[in-house]
Parts: C-alpha cells; structure tokens; sequence
C-alpha cells in the first residue's frame, strides 16, 4: 500500500483507525491527482475529520464531535488562511482545557479558548519535533 510508505511520523504514532484513514484518503488522492503535497494535503483533512493532534500523535476527537478540527478545513479548497496544526477548534473550552492539561501548558486556566488553541498547537509543535530527535 502506497500510503504506508508515505505516513508521517506523528500518524505512525497514532491510532490504527488514524492510520487507516491517512493510507486510505492519501492512496485515493493519489490515484486522483498524483504523488505530492496535495496527497499528503488530502490525507491530512480526512484526519481531521475524526482526529486531533495532541502532542505527537493524533487521537480520537471527543464523542460526537467528528468533521473538520479547523476552519481551513471547513472551508472550501482554496479560500483558506493559517491551519490550526491539527487542533479542533471547534471543540468546547472544557475540551481544549482537557488537551492543554494533558500537554502540561502552564496558565491554562485562564486563557481564551483561542490562546487555548494557540497554546495547544505550540505544544504539539514542540512534541513533535522532541519525538523526531
């Protein structure tokens, strides 16, 4: 399979379920548009639907929860900004509260629910690059 040749690190590190659905939305973007960024691109919106990052890895978005973890996701290809890096923004405060707990980021408590989501994906940055070392 193409797609397990291709999975980055942090979905190597995750879930078979993340696995399952970055292989197979990766080897269909593949067939539709060929190898590149744009399978890669196409393999991680899938994700995104049913999966967060949280530290260097992707896990199992909350319960009820699934479809896009971020607004560049949800939009429409092309008439996207910044991505969030993976972390749901959708999600509730309590949620990203949860996650920013389980990363260990300090002040936590008193953040906004977007320097939340700023925090978080910082975090997940810095996970991800500790787990590459």
């Amino acid at each position: 399979m193409p797609g397990r040749e291709e999975l980055p690190e942090t979905v190597r590190r995750s879930d078979d379920k993340a696995q399952r659905t970055w292989i197979k939305a990766h080897d269909s973007a593949v067939e539709q548009y060929g190898e590149g960024e744009r399978a890669h691109r196409v393999a991680y919106g899938a994700l995104k639907h049913t999966h967060e990052k949280v530290g260097d890895h992707w896990q199992p978005k909350e319960h009820g929860r699934k479809g896009p973890s971020d607004e560049q996701s949800a939009r429409p290809r092309g008439t996207s900004d910044a991505s969030a890096g993976g972390v749901d923004t959708r999600a509730s405060k309590q949620h990203l509260q949860e996650v920013a707990r389980e990363l260990h980021v300090e002040g936590r408590s008193r953040m906004t629910k977007d320097e939340l989501v700023d925090a978080i994906r910082k975090a997940n940055d810095r996970a991800t690059e500790e787990a590459r070392r």
